[in-house]
């Protein structure tokens, strides 16, 4: 409910007693034993709100507020001394629900990831509630057994052999993991001396359009922003092999020591994917680590028809793989494989005497966490495997498969229709990007096309994402590409959950140009200038 404030329209806060203060509501605490009746009534809210099944097309995308407003209608300090009643809480997570994004809705393409597969989802609530954690066999029994099924079967999917594998805490993480595993097996006595007495400098190489966490990485393993290579990429956005090389030898020449070349399946703007047989043959060469940032593309192993995208990744060293991403597993599931069995271990292990004992009555093989770099570690497995026992090979395939097929969908139709511009004429994986250029802003030849106009253009694209968050229609990123020479444009992410169909590609067109064209004559003139 709302209600008129200094001018303003609000939502009543809700709080509790704070310092004496009169309380918005009143109730009474509930009993330790009624505590968990919460539970029962949180799925109801969720499906209420629109967050579960079909109803979360029924509500807008999101009800955007900007901060200061949503501090008003929300009370977020911490500032409680008595306790809240059920019926306050309840209506704190109905409130948090309301103005939170339904990334399960139909129209929400704004990230790399979206809705969530229901079976991934009832695995994440059963972990939540068992709050184990992953390092020992005695604490996760089942869930140790699950994991190493997960690392063995993607072993396989990848071709990797009797390799190892871990559960990571995201993308970043298992790139992070990669470099570490890298540097111990280039320089072994590193662990023991530091990086700051390397006879040699370690020199990273990477993409110029690979993730930015390559980056946060050699900064934080301390091997310095200068010691990262960032190599050319062609017009797709795919390292060009080439200048890989030329940029090996120029490190060589100067003394330092390459150690490791990060290659990407699926760019994150551009969804490219490296040519992976060409990079292995140069770090064959030089004798370089190689590793495959496959965080969103590694998914397309799951389907005949488009793992070829993925040819010669099995020639990597390792490779990082995020099932949250496309697929729809729940934030947070990060495999990272790695081809040499028992070097994860010997990378990462401390010998904890109070965790990993080697006197256990069981087999303490199955003491994972001694090759972690965390301790305590969600039960991230589960999520992904229960999905894979309740789909099956093909259920998994199928929902790839449509992915792909609606992605092609929206390409062909943004093709033929008036307005819209592709950046690329075809797409190697499911981000499509494009541009909608509207009536009042269209030329009529293409040496009108100035560098003012395509500013123009860069600024009509931030204005339409405004206008569909505002109205709550649509979710969809735009991003520019400054070492391209390349304004703002949209970034469509289509992934397998909500189901996507060709008539949710149709909208997003349809939308988009009824908002480019609803811009008023002020806001036409803004742009302009």
């Amino acid at each position: 409910m709302a209600a008129r404030t200094n001018g303003n329209t609000v939502d009543q806060r809700v709080r509790c007693e704070v310092n004496g203060s009169a309380m918005v509501e009143t109730n009474a605490p509930l009993r330790p034993e009624e505590e968990w009746t919460i539970l029962e009534r949180v799925f109801q809210m969720l499906a209420d709100e629109g967050f579960l099944g079909p109803s979360t097309q029924e509500k807008p995308v999101v009800e955007f507020e900007y901060p200061e407003d949503l501090k008003e209608r929300i009370h977020f300090p911490m500032d409680e001394q008595t306790p809240c009643g059920a019926a306050t809480v309840e209506r704190i997570i109905r409130q948090v629900l309301h103005y939170s994004v339904r990334t399960g809705h139909r129209h929400f393409h704004n990230q790399l990831f979206a809705g969530v597969d229901p079976y991934g989802l009832t695995g994440s609530w059963v972990t939540e509630a068992l709050n184990t954690s992953q390092y020992t066999f005695e604490v996760g029994p089942t869930f140790t057994l699950i994991e190493n099924a997960v690392v063995e079967k993607c072993l396989r999917l990848f071709n990797f052999g009797q390799g190892d594998g871990i559960l990571c805490p995201g993308g970043s993480m298992s790139n992070m993991y990669a470099m570490v595993t890298a540097r111990y097996r280039a320089v072994p006595d590193v662990k023991r001396t530091g990086v700051s007495n390397l006879p040699q400098p370690l020199v990273v190489f990477t993409s110029e359009d690979a993730h930015y966490s390559i980056t946060k990485a050699v900064h934080w393993l301390g091997f310095g922003l200068n010691n990262l290579v960032k190599v050319k990429s062609d017009h797709r956005g795919r390292m060009i092999p080439t200048e890989l090389e030329k940029a090996i030898e120029s490190v060589v020449a100067s003394g330092r020591k390459p150690f490791f070349v990060n290659a990407t399946a699926g760019t994150t703007v551009l969804g490219a994917f490296d040519d992976f047989n060409s990079i292995a043959d140069v770090c064959q060469r030089y004798g370089i680590w190689m590793h495959v940032d496959a965080c969103l593309g590694g998914t397309a192993i799951l389907s005949r028809r488009h793992k070829l995208l993925l040819s010669g990744v099995d020639r990597a060293q390792s490779v990082a793989w995020n099932p949250h991403k496309t697929l729809g597993a729940p934030f947070q599931c990060s495999i990272f494989l790695i081809k040499e069995r028992g070097l994860l271990h010997d990378c990462n292990a401390a010998n904890a005497d109070y965790l990993f004992q080697q006197d256990k009555f069981y087999d303490v093989s199955y003491d994972t966490g001694d090759k972690s770099v965390q301790c305590g570690r969600k039960v991230d497995a589960f999520k992904f495997w229960l999905m894979y026992k309740a789909r099956g090979a093909s259920g998994l395939e199928a929902l790839v498969d449509n992915a792909f097929d609606c992605a092609h969908v929206l390409v062909e139709r943004l093709r033929s229709r008036n307005g819209f511009r592709l950046l690329f004429e075809a797409y190697q994986y499911t981000n499509v990007c494009f541009w909608y250029v509207p009536t009042w802003l269209r030329v009529a030849a293409a040496e009108q096309e100035t560098p003012d106009w395509w500013q123009r253009l860069y600024s009509v694209t931030a204005a339409i994402k405004e206008q569909l968050v505002k109205r709550g229609t649509v979710l969809i990123g735009y991003v520019p590409l400054p070492h391209k020479g390349i304004g703002n444009f949209f970034r469509m992410v289509v992934t397998c959950h909500p189901r996507p169909t060709p008539e949710s590609m149709q909208y997003i067109i349809d939308e988009i140009e009824r908002v480019g064209e609803e811009l008023g004559p002020r806001k036409r003139e803004t742009i302009n200038h």
